[in-house]
């Protein structure tokens, strides 16, 4: 039972399980990406692991500076620590299934974030990183590739 939409520009985030409803151990949410939106910074999480099912497209996450694809079927497993990042590089949406343990990541995060990002014109970088380093979020600049 999907509990509430979010969109932060182009993407969108539907929340089907919060904290409140699994005594606070997974909290899960699709999420659609159109192809070539603009996406979050590369972040890892201090205290909770991410794994990603692939529902319809191909959706490429770079974890720990590795590229994988994922297709509708497909899983990733992101433990916690590790950066991580994801872009739609195909031609149509893409769409997964987040799943969060411990459900330490919910609506308000995505909520917070929409407010800057949908706030029109280029967005406060720096109220983004605080936003993320509250709910747990911290941001990292991808590795650079020796020349």
């Amino acid at each position: 039972m999907k509990k509430e939409k979010i969109r932060i520009g182009e993407v969108t985030i539907d929340f089907l399980l919060e904290a409140a409803d699994t005594n606070g151990s997974t909290a899960m949410f699709e999420f659609s990406v159109p192809a070539a939106a603009k996406v979050p910074i590369p972040h890892y999480h201090e205290h909770y692991d991410e794994t990603i099912y692939g529902l319809t497209g191909t959706m490429t996450f770079t974890v720990d500076g590795k590229p994988i694809d994922i297709y509708p079927g497909e899983t990733c497993f992101i433990p916690r620590g590790v950066v991580h990042g994801f872009n739609n590089l195909g031609q149509e949406e893409a769409k997964s299934l987040a799943v969060i343990t411990p459900a330490l990541l919910g609506p308000i995060f995505f909520k917070e974030m929409a407010e800057v990002i949908n706030a029109g014109g280029p967005p406060d970088i720096e109220k983004l990183k605080s936003i993320m380093l509250k709910h747990g979020l911290v941001p990292a600049m991808p590795k650079m590739q020796p020349a």
